[in-house]
């Protein structure tokens, strides 16, 4: 894998996770607690032994360049690294500048960054995404692109034809050549042609199970030549829709198909959806995988301690500290979260406290602020309650059944029935939607 460099796209403005994203990248968003949806990508990089990665990012970065910074430190002798390529003002060949200080799109990100794999040495080039959860070894998709003689492989996922509408669906020969590409089909007219053999799934391992289409799950692998190519003879700004089905009218692009968990975390209910199955007795991704750990970043947190609490099927960060009486069901409970005496958490996410406020030296949110974390009494369902947040006693925190499934108020906002609270948020004693 020596001869692989990695690239790991940091994402848009990512408006339908605001207001996660109001402060942080999509790749910063916190995750099961205690990670963040970018050591997703750098982890499976890591243990499919690609130690040569480069993060490409541009909107509310901060936090994102931090968590990389004091979380990926490789050895100075494996020649291994995560490096950060932020948005910069470049030049043109004639010396202008003009038009060359954003990136327009996944491929005009890469595109502005070829000299960074014009290297010999380097013989393939993957592309990824910073937001998405799975688990995979990027060594086996290497070997279907070297067996095949491949100028591009692409990873898909088998999906139902209802679960189509919601991605690209690729063609494929009996070869696992992709011949075709089909943006979001939802008509039978557009679906019958896209409908892969089940007896070709089941030759590679896979149970259809009525999962007769393939999805991009937008994981590309290309021969470095070809990507250079591909790159600098059009203006294409984006990989899935314009720069992966033009190659495949002119390379040879194979299939690796892939039949584990996958989520793009998109929107508010993706996040939502995914964090709390997390929890559950057999979660769809689990994290105690030895051979196949989730790398962050390591804090030096005590244990959390719960003092005559009852907790059931969810996950608890380090550092908490939970009161007597409290209740958690069905939840995610993030780093230094303070819960008190006779809380009330049910199919929520906590993503806990960046600091304990204890100190007078520490941010503080002035006299009459609640204390950083859930207040006494407190009841919280069906909701997101983002980092630095504090709750006061005896609020409710939920989904009022006389609002709309989206809505606005001055603390957060509710999506798709998920009432989510923005950072820093502050909410009085007594508090109601």
């Amino acid at each position: 894998m020596r001869n692989l460099v990695s690239f790991v796209l940091g994402g848009g403005k990512g408006t339908r996770l605001d207001p996660l994203t109001r402060y942080r990248s999509k790749p910063a968003v916190p995750l099961a607690g205690k990670y963040r949806l970018i050591d997703i990508p750098i982890s499976n990089c890591i243990n499919s032994d690609i130690k040569r990665i480069y993060l490409l990012t541009q909107f509310m970065s901060v936090s994102l360049h931090r968590h990389i910074r004091r979380t990926y430190n490789f050895d100075r002798f494996s020649g291994g690294f995560v490096e950060i390529l932020a948005a910069q003002q470049m030049y043109h060949a004639d010396g202008s500048s003009e038009g060359l200080d954003w990136y327009q799109g996944t491929a005009d990100a890469v595109r502005k960054n070829l000299r960074y794999f014009d290297d010999p040495s380097i013989e393939y080039v993957l592309i990824l995404s910073g937001d998405q959860l799975y688990r995979m070894n990027y060594r086996a998709m290497l070997e279907t692109h070297i067996e095949s003689g491949a100028d591009v492989t692409i990873a898909g996922l088998p999906v139902t034809e209802q679960e189509a509408a919601a991605f690209g669906i690729m063609i494929i020969d009996d070869d696992g050549r992709v011949t075709d590409f089909v943006e979001k089909p939802k008509t039978a007219e557009e679906l019958d042609p896209v409908r892969t053999d089940p007896a070709w799934l089941d030759s590679k391992g896979i149970q259809s199970r009525g999962r007769d289409c393939l999805a991009s799950m937008g994981i590309y692998l290309f021969n470095r030549k070809c990507l250079v190519d591909l790159l600098q003879q059009t203006e294409h700004e984006d990989f899935g829709k314009q720069v992966f089905p033009m190659a495949i009218e002119n390379q040879k692009v194979q299939l690796h198909p892939f039949d584990g968990y996958w989520e793009d975390i998109g929107t508010i209910k993706s996040f939502y959806d995914a964090n709390i199955a997390l929890g559950g007795s057999n979660p769809p991704f689990d994290f105690n995988e030895p051979n196949s750990p989730i790398y962050t970043r390591t804090r030096f947190l005590p244990p959390t301690r719960m003092a005559g609490a009852s907790c059931k099927n969810s996950l608890i960060a380090d550092g908490c500290l939970i009161g007597d009486g409290a209740v958690i069901e069905n939840s995610v409970v993030g780093l230094r979260c303070r819960i008190g005496r006779g809380v009330t958490i049910r199919n929520s996410i906590l993503m806990g406290n960046d600091y304990y406020d204890e100190s007078d030296d520490l941010p503080q949110a002035g006299p009459n602020a609640p204390a950083l974390g859930i207040g006494d009494e407190s009841y919280i369902e069906n909701s997101i309650i983002d980092k630095n947040c504090r709750v006061g006693h005896g609020t409710r925190v939920w989904k009022n059944p006389n609002l709309p499934s989206d809505h606005d108020f001055p603390e957060g906002v509710i999506r798709d029935g998920i009432v989510v609270l923005e950072r820093g948020a502050i909410l009085p004693d007594g508090w109601s939607l």
